[in-house]
């Protein structure tokens, strides 16, 4: 059963105002802002530490629950900055316990405000969050549903970190509430994994990902190693190589084909950037090595990728490359016209990737009930009506 919950956090979250928003910033960029509101020069490092130590270990959303800072400070900070996240506009829960919210964001300087959508799948030994870096998606993958949503703007750092904290706050993550609870996975923790392969190019955001990733594996707060960090990418093949020097997450490109022709068709920013260009990033890629492996993620098209002649190609691709395969059987979404491959096709061409050394589980469909599942996701509002979109502003809150 799919279950929907509406308008479930205040409307005033979403109002930007005149405030700064502290979430996704470093610890230098707080320190101005302390600076700027009369903490002493000597005060500054030990008052950043604090907040960010509240932003990102406490998960606190009230400057009141600050109670280790001085009243005064808390005061000037409540009136000059702001801990609010997006607001949370639908929570979807899949059959499969997947969970999918449509966040709404403040306003930009236009006042328009957009949304995008962030994904949790839980499983037995492992929870992965799907997080999202634009609003909508500057390349026009033909297979994926994202694609068919024009890029309105990326998502700032502050953004990018909110969805990891939304995530932990519907969860119950946070330190109080894990205390309580009697569900706590053996890892101590329900988000061990974050996979930024929601909406949007991750490296056409190169600057406000860096930051949030800081932000995401700091370990005086949210404290989650770069190791469980996937960056996934299209193939922005002049960025490859400096995301592994100054991100340093793990890489995930998505190659789907494994010839020009059809990857131009499938993938049309290979066209600037052919195979043999991002296979010579990938092998460039800094700390690659058996244990930190590229993932090569490749969407099973019924008739266009998924032959056996596709699977001896990309296995010879892949040479002195240490990588694994992600065979992802296609998600349908409205309007497509593509299949996903037959059952014992897509067992047939990772027999013959296995064969060749390489791991190439299949990923199982998660999610795909409320479009949540890979290549599905796209802003809500995109797919509305006036009258549905007008409703929806309407409706209390």
């Amino acid at each position: 059963m799919t279950v929907v919950l509406d308008t479930l956090s205040s409307r005033a979250a979403g109002v930007a105002g005149n405030t700064t928003s502290l979430i996704g910033l470093e610890r230098g960029e707080l320190r101005q802002i302390l600076a700027t509101l009369g903490v002493a020069e000597r005060q500054q490092r030990m008052r950043a530490n604090q907040l960010w130590r509240w932003l990102y270990n406490r998960g606190v959303s009230s400057f009141d629950e600050m109670t280790d800072i001085a009243k005064d400070l808390r005061e000037k900070l409540a009136k000059n900055c702001d801990l609010a996240r997006p607001e949370i506009v639908t929570e979807q829960v899949s059959n499969d316990g997947t969970r999918k919210w449509l966040l709404r964001l403040a306003p930009d300087e236009f006042g328009r405000q957009h949304e995008v959508e962030t994904v949790y799948i839980p499983e037995q030994d492992r929870g992965t969050l799907c997080i999202s870096s634009q609003v909508g998606c500057t390349l026009t993958c033909t297979f994926c549903h994202t694609g068919t949503q024009r890029l309105v703007r990326n998502l700032t750092a502050g953004e990018i970190v909110s969805q990891v904290l939304i995530a932990r706050d519907r969860l119950g993550e946070w330190p109080a509430r894990l205390a309580e609870a009697t569900d706590v996975p053996a890892s101590g923790r329900y988000i061990t994994n974050v996979v930024l392969m929601g909406m949007g190019e991750p490296l056409y955001n190169f600057d406000n990902v860096r930051k949030a990733v800081d932000a995401i594996s700091d370990g005086d707060g949210l404290s989650l190693s770069k190791r469980r960090i996937t960056l996934s990418t299209s193939g922005v093949v002049p960025e490859i190589v400096r995301a592994g020097e100054e991100i340093g997450t793990m890489l995930a490109i998505s190659l789907h084909a494994t010839t020009d022709e059809i990857r131009n068709r499938l993938v049309p920013l290979n066209k600037k950037y052919p195979i043999e260009q991002l296979l010579q990033a990938c092998r460039d890629y800094p700390g690659l090595s058996n244990a930190r492996r590229i993932t090569f993620e490749y969407v099973m098209l019924k008739g266009v990728n998924d032959s056996v002649a596709d699977a001896k190609r990309l296995v010879r691709l892949l040479s002195s490359i240490p990588a694994k395969v992600n065979l992802i059987p296609f998600n349908p979404w409205p309007g497509t016209d593509f299949e996903c491959s037959d059952w014992d096709t897509i067992e047939k061409f990772a027999e013959i990737v296995n064969r060749a050394g390489y791991s190439s589980p299949v990923r199982t469909p998660r999610g795909r009930d409320i479009m949540a599942a890979c290549g599905q996701l796209k802003s809500a509002s995109e797919r509305l009506n006036v009258k549905q979109r007008r409703a929806l502003e309407a409706s209390p809150g």
